[in-house]
């Protein structure tokens, strides 16, 4: 029987350590490209291999308005208590 499409899945591509160690390079590849790899250590899985989330980039001036100078006040002496300071 044929699944439909919406049940398909990618099973995780299973890696054992040393072989990892020998074609790292080529994971790490993979890994960018989307493919979730286990790293196994005597046949049991162990670590896993993904893509890093892609970086977003920082912008500047988003808590404009919204830092007064009380931010800059010192804390009252219940709140350093309370952070054990």
């Amino acid at each position: 029987m044929l699944l439909p499409d919406i049940l398909e899945f990618s099973v995780p591509t299973i890696i054992n350590i040393h072989e990892a160690k020998t074609h790292l390079s080529r994971l790490v590849e993979r890994a960018h490209a989307g493919e979730e790899i286990i790293l196994a250590k005597s046949g049991k899985p162990y670590a896993k291999l993904v893509p890093l989330d892609q970086h977003k980039e920082r912008v500047p001036g988003i808590a404009k308005g919204r830092v007064t100078p009380a931010f800059f006040e010192p804390l009252p002496d219940a709140e350093l208590k309370a952070w054990g300071q």
